[in-house]
């Protein structure tokens, strides 16, 4: 089984990501700490890693190469901003779910797990937003608005945790089934 999953920061991605990797018995892996373990690494602020990103492409090319590779071994949640455009780009089956979420409720999630204010997280948010969307046009082609890839959509607005788990997990018992 392979699941992809995506969101924008603050959509709630991770916490339904683990909990439905639980739920199901699949490794989670997740590109956001990869990304954001690199930026602590050069001692950089994830807004700092991007603006690097984006003038080194290998950043990216190096991390989705390594997500594809993992996505072809299967018993897996891969939770990253492109896992469903790189497993369908790759012809790997998988459910490909992307958890949708309005952005002043995506700041005031950031801001609360962040240490920000809502309207800082709202900035920050927008800048990384910006910078990887041209980073994944520029480098693949890839309109990251482009909902099409996704078998399930759902928002976390309103919705809770639990819920968004309880969806995904059928959806993926259905995929499971045929």
């Amino acid at each position: 089984m392979l699941i992809t999953l995506a969101g924008l920061p603050g959509s709630g991605t991770s916490t339904a990501g683990r909990a439905v990797a639980s739920r199901l018995g699949l490794d989670h892996v997740d590109g956001g700490s990869v990304f954001r373990s690199l930026a602590a690494e050069r001692g950089m602020t994830l807004a700092e890693f991007a603006v690097v990103a984006e003038a080194d492409d290998t950043i990216d090319r190096t991390l989705d190469d390594r997500l594809t590779e993992r996505a072809r071994l299967g018993h897996v949640l891969l939770e990253s901003r492109l896992s469903a455009f790189l497993v369908t780009r790759a012809d790997i089956p998988a459910l490909r779910v992307l958890i949708w979420c309005d952005e002043v409720e995506r700041s005031r999630r950031v801001a609360g797990r962040d240490g920000h204010d809502a309207r800082e997280a709202l900035e920050v948010n927008r800048e990384r937003e910006a910078s990887e969307a041209a980073r994944y046009l520029s480098y693949y082609g890839i309109d990251v608005n482009d909902t099409s890839v996704y078998d399930l959509i759902l928002d976390s607005t309103s919705t809770p945790p639990d819920q968004l788990v309880e969806a995904i997990v059928a959806a993926a018992s259905v995929a499971e089934e045929t």
